[in-house]
C-alpha cells in the first residue's frame, strides 16, 4: 500500500505564498475549466443556521494532473466572538490513476484563502482598468485583507478604503495594511469606500446587500467574493443589470449560489441567459473589458478546480523541499 504524506499548515505556509506563482496556478486552473474536459461536480453544502455556520465540500479532476483534491471547508462566522478564525478545514489529495490517498493537507483553510485571493487578483487582471489605483474593500475578515494584497500583484494600487461591520475592526485592519503595503489604507463607511474606487471587493458572508447599485460609477470593477451559498447576497441584484459586463467563475454555480442567483430570483435576469466565465476570458473564448467606461462585475463562488490546482502545487513543492511526514495507509 502506498504511503500517505501528512502536511501541516506550517509545512504548507513555508511553500505556498500569495504571490504571482499562486495567481498563475489559479489562472491555469480556470483556463483548464474552459478548455479541458474537467470533471467538477456541484458543491456539497450544509448550512448550520443555528450556529451561523456552513460546511462546503469541493472537488475537481483536471486532465493532465496526476492528482485531484477533495476539500472540506467549514465556515463558522460567529467564531470571532470566541477569539477563533471563521474558516478552517483540510484537503485530501488522491491519485488520479489509482484513487489511493496520496496526502492529507491539514491547512486549516490556508490554501483556500490563498487561492481565493489569487482568484480576486485574476478578476482584476482581466476586468479592471489597467490604470486602476484605488480600492474599496467591504469586509473585515482575513479574505478582505488578502484581497487588497492580491490586487497589488496585478494593478498599481496606491490607496484603499475599507469597511467592516465593526468600525474598530476597520481601523485596526487599515492600520495593519498601511504598514504592510506601504500606501494609505483608511477605514470608511461602505458608501465612502465605494465612492471613487477603481476596484471594489466584497468579502463577507452577508445575507443582504451591502453594495448598492446606485453607488456604482463609470469605469469601476467589482469582484464579489462572499456569496457562495443560497442564503448569501452581498451585491444589490440591480447592480448586475446596471453593469456593462457580468462575468462568473462557473455559470451553474453562480446561478445557484452566487450574486446571479439573487438577480434571477428578483426577476431581473433570465435564468437561461448565458454569461461568460472568467476561464473563457483567460482562454480568449470570451471578451473582457473593452473600454475604460464600462462597469464590470466578477461573481466568484469558489471552484473545486482551484482547490485541486493549489493542492497539487503545494504537494509538489513540499516534496521537492523534503517536507512532511510519511505514514502507512
Amino acid at each position: 500500500m502506498p504511503k500517505i504524506k501528512i502536511l501541516t499548515e506550517t509545512d504548507l505556509r513555508s511553500q505556498i505564498k500569495l504571490d504571482l506563482d499562486a495567481v498563475a496556478c489559479v489562472e491555469a486552473a480556470f483556463e483548464a475549466l474552459a478548455t479541458k474536459n474537467v470533471v467538477m461536480p456541484p458543491i456539497l453544502s450544509m448550512h448550520l443556521e443555528e450556529q451561523n455556520g456552513e460546511v462546503d465540500v469541493k472537488t475537481a479532476y483536471v486532465p493532465g494532473l496526476d492528482s485531484f483534491a477533495i476539500k472540506i471547508s467549514p465556515g463558522f462566522f460567529d467564531n470571532v466572538k470566541l477569539g477563533l478564525p471563521s474558516l478552517n478545514g483540510l484537503m485530501v489529495l488522491f491519485s488520479a490513476k489509482t484513487g489511493f490517498v496520496e496526502a492529507l493537507l491539514l491547512d486549516n483553510g490556508y490554501l483556500t484563502v490563498v487561492r481565493t485571493a489569487a482568484a480576486g487578483a485574476l478578476a482584476a487582471k482581466y476586468l479592471a482598468r489597467e490604470d486602476a489605483k484605488s480600492v474599496g474593500i467591504l469586509g473585515g475578515g482575513e479574505q478582505a485583507r488578502l484581497q487588497l494584497e492580491a490586487l497589488t500583484l496585478v494593478r498599481p494600487i496606491e490607496s484603499a478604503k475599507i469597511w467592516a461591520r465593526r468600525p474598530e475592526m476597520a481601523e485596526e485592519i487599515a492600520s495593519d495594511l498601511t504598514e504592510k503595503l506601504g500606501f494609505e489604507v483608511k477605514a470608511a463607511t461602505a458608501r465612502e469606500a465605494v465612492k471613487g474606487a477603481d476596484i471594489i471587493v466584497t468579502a463577507t458572508p452577508n445575507p443582504t446587500p451591502i453594495l448598492m447599485a446606485d453607488w456604482l460609477e463609470s469605469g469601476q470593477h467589482i469582484t464579489a467574493m462572499g456569496s457562495d451559498s443560497d442564503y448569501k447576497n452581498e451585491v444589490d441584484p440591480h447592480a448586475l443589470v446596471k453593469a456593462d459586463l457580468y462575468v462568473c467563475d462557473r455559470l451553474s454555480q453562480c446561478a445557484a449560489l452566487g450574486e446571479l442567483r439573487s438577480a434571477i430570483e428578483a426577476g431581473l435576469i433570465d435564468a437561461d441567459a448565458s454569461h461568460p466565465e472568467i476561464g473563457q476570458i483567460i482562454a480568449g473564448q470570451a471578451t473582457g473589458r473593452t473600454s475604460d467606461d464600462q462597469i464590470t462585475i466578477c461573481d466568484q463562488t469558489g471552484t473545486g478546480v482551484q482547490d485541486t490546482a493549489i493542492a497539487t502545487l503545494a504537494r509538489q513543492r513540499c516534496a521537492a523541499a523534503g517536507i512532511g511526514a510519511d505514514f502507512d495507509s
